[in-house]
């Protein structure tokens, strides 16, 4: 099914324990001699949303990412940066959250004053819940201001204990894929678009830039 902003990016079954406890293997870091503190660019943003879209939708950050970065930067001052997340946004999201985990750890190198935003939208907020969960080093996590995440399977099991002061977890009435009912048309881009709760979240992230 092609998609455009409208129609569903979502998907039919619900983040599994399983897939939440993916381990992924990273090589050791090589530390230099002499260690240099990471310095800023001209180029970076005050922050920045790293957002994955949902099932099916083309690449960027989806209709729910697109409404949600429009809604923050009317909220706030501060020069937003945007990141889609690279990733198929088929069935796998352990595919995003690594991507999101290896953007946000970039970033703090290079951008070590840039606040970042982790966020997704249906299997997207998998992605980010996944990511957040575990796969964002201890030293890294200061970096991060706030996760926003819309119709997320892994709702269930709570905010991820790192970031739960600073996560926002929107569930449309009736979404089944969050836990809120049996109605598959609530957890289309538009039930959190047109319902205000995409706005929401940007006003909860906007007090936390």
């Amino acid at each position: 099914m092609t998609l455009v902003a409208r129609k569903s990016g979502g998907y039919r079954r619900p983040a599994t324990a399983a897939l939440l406890a993916a381990t992924f293997v990273m090589a050791p870091a090589i530390i230099p001699t002499v260690a240099l503190l990471p310095v800023a660019s001209a180029d970076c943003p005050g922050a920045e949303v790293v957002f994955a879209r949902g099932r099916e939708e083309p690449p960027g950050v989806g209709a729910v990412g697109d409404a949600f970065v429009g809604s923050l930067r009317a909220k706030t001052g501060v020069p937003i940066g945007v990141y889609g997340v690279n990733y198929p946004a088929n069935i796998n999201a352990a595919a995003g959250a690594a991507d999101i985990s290896n953007h946000i750890q970039s970033m703090a190198k290079s951008c070590p004053n840039t606040r970042m935003v982790i966020g997704g939208y249906s299997l997207g907020a998998t992605a980010a819940d996944m990511a957040a969960r575990g796969m964002i080093p201890a030293g890294v996590n200061q970096n991060v201001a706030a996760v926003a995440l819309f119709g997320n399977g892994a709702k269930r099991l709570g905010p991820p204990a790192a970031f739960a002061d600073r996560t926002i977890d929107q569930c449309a009435n009736g979404d089944p894929i969050c836990g809120r009912g049996t109605d598959w048309p609530s957890h289309l881009q538009p039930s959190y678009i047109d319902s205000g709760l995409v706005d929401q979240a940007a006003s909860y992230v906007a007090g936390r830039l």
